[in-house]
């Protein structure tokens, strides 16, 4: 598996305290399964993403980590327009691996009007944004019209890993199963933070869809989508199926 939402990086954001939780990080991710990591510290308001301290802590952890899973750099990117106009500027400073694919994170308080000319113009420098977690934000996760809308104009979805298990409650798990079951979802991440509360850990996910959708979508979601991400590389729209028939009284679980 590979993730690409991970606060991997020790002392930079509200995820990992020191490189002893990194590197336990890194490993609970390698015994679940995960062969790449993308690291994502937060880049708003609250928490300044240097591209180059980031970089150096990069190279620290897969040090210490050893091989596996493999370390890349990315960020966990606010709209803001400091962070927009730098985004405009230099695309390459918060992208994923350096390559095309930024992930978005929204303020569970308001969505801007300009959201939309936003991801416009970044989609003028060649960035895709990757939406993170909007079955987790009550402002996104009833309105799928909205991100349909994003959908279509070139924008990727990102659901977490542990919604879909309940452990953001069933609003969120609902949302993002919901997602995933009219493909609006492109790839599923841990948004790990620690190695407890919320670790960098996908394999009971990934046995939760392919219980559901089957082994085809689950690798698309968990493995080829995010596979191209941080190769930089174009993602083909999800086609999830049924993997069995539900009688009626379980169709909304």
């Amino acid at each position: 598996m590979i993730d690409i939402h991970c606060h991997l990086l020790p002392g930079v954001d509200d995820g990992a305290e020191d490189e002893q939780t990194a590197v336990a990080m890194c490993r609970l991710a390698a015994e679940h399964g995960t062969t790449d990591l993308v690291a994502t510290p937060h880049a708003n308001h609250r928490y300044e993403y240097s591209r180059e301290r980031c970089e150096e802590l990069r190279r620290r952890v897969q040090e210490l980590a050893g091989p596996s899973p493999r370390i890349y750099l990315g960020c966990d990117f606010r709209l803001t327009y400091d962070n927009i106009e730098a985004a405009l500027a230099e695309p390459g400073r918060f992208t994923i691996n350096g390559g095309q694919y930024l992930l978005v994170e929204f303020s569970d308080q308001v969505i801007a009007a300009g959201t939309s000319g936003a991801f416009a113009r970044l989609g003028e420098v060649g960035i895709t944004p990757v939406i993170t977690h909007p079955e987790r934000n009550p402002l996104l996760r009833n309105h799928h019209g909205r991100l349909a809308v994003w959908v279509e104009r070139g924008c990727l979805i990102q659901v977490t890993g542990q919604s879909l298990l309940g452990r953001f409650g069933n609003s969120a798990r609902e949302a993002g199963i919901k997602l995933i079951g009219s493909g609006l979802a492109h790839i599923v991440a841990s948004d790990g933070h620690d190695v407890e509360k919320r670790p960098p850990v996908l394999d009971d996910s990934l046995a939760f869809v392919v219980d559901r959708w089957g082994e085809e979508l689950a690798q698309q979601l968990f493995v080829e989508n995010p596979r191209a991400v941080v190769d930089g590389q174009a993602i083909a729209p999800p086609r999830p199926r049924l993997r069995r028939e539900r009688k009626w009284w379980q169709v909304w679980k």
